[in-house]
């Protein structure tokens, strides 16, 4: 399935030039294992802490930079991506999906930490904000943030080539 990923980056000089490329994979990964058998649109907002923090302090009113930000076009249910109703876009046709930001600073400062490096984290964030834009939340420690670190788990695997045990 061909999908549009729309990527900008906010400020010149942000590092990672193979960025669009991981995000790309990641992106296509997400929605081949969620089932979505329709073009759709991603844009993405690669910034740094700063860029973060005041997208963060103006949508969320929480005033600290964070990893990535998801901005869903539609409303949908964790796992039950409905084409029927969804955002298109009038020229293409394309469900448009929303938005990310996601900080290449904080990324890579958590791909360090977590001994992974910066390619797994960039992966890693524009999965969970896929599936973020596909209506998975985690706003509570109980089911539905199982369910969605499950999905990533496995999209994780797919992407790395690993098989679930």
């Amino acid at each position: 399935m061909k999908h549009r990923i729309y990527l900008s980056r906010e400020k010149r000089g942000l590092g990672q030039p193979s960025a669009k490329s991981w995000i790309e994979k990641a992106v296509n990964a997400a929605l081949e294992a969620e089932r979505i058998e329709f073009p759709c649109e991603v844009s993405v907002l690669l910034t740094d802490n700063e860029g973060i923090r005041k997208l963060n302090r103006e949508f969320r009113n929480v005033d600290s930079a964070t990893d990535v930000l998801s901005f869903p076009a539609n409303e949908f249910a964790s796992g039950s991506f409905g084409p029927e109703n969804a955002e298109r876009n009038p020229e293409t046709g394309d469900i448009v999906l929303g938005d990310m930001a996601l900080s290449l600073e904080r990324a890579a400062a958590q791909g360090e930490e977590f001994g992974h490096g910066i390619q797994r984290e960039i992966q890693y964030l524009t999965v969970h904000s896929v599936l973020h834009l596909l209506g998975y939340d985690h706003v509570d420690e109980g089911a539905m943030k199982k369910q969605m670190r499950e999905r990533e788990k496995e999209i994780m695997a797919q992407i790395e080539g690993v098989k679930e045990k």
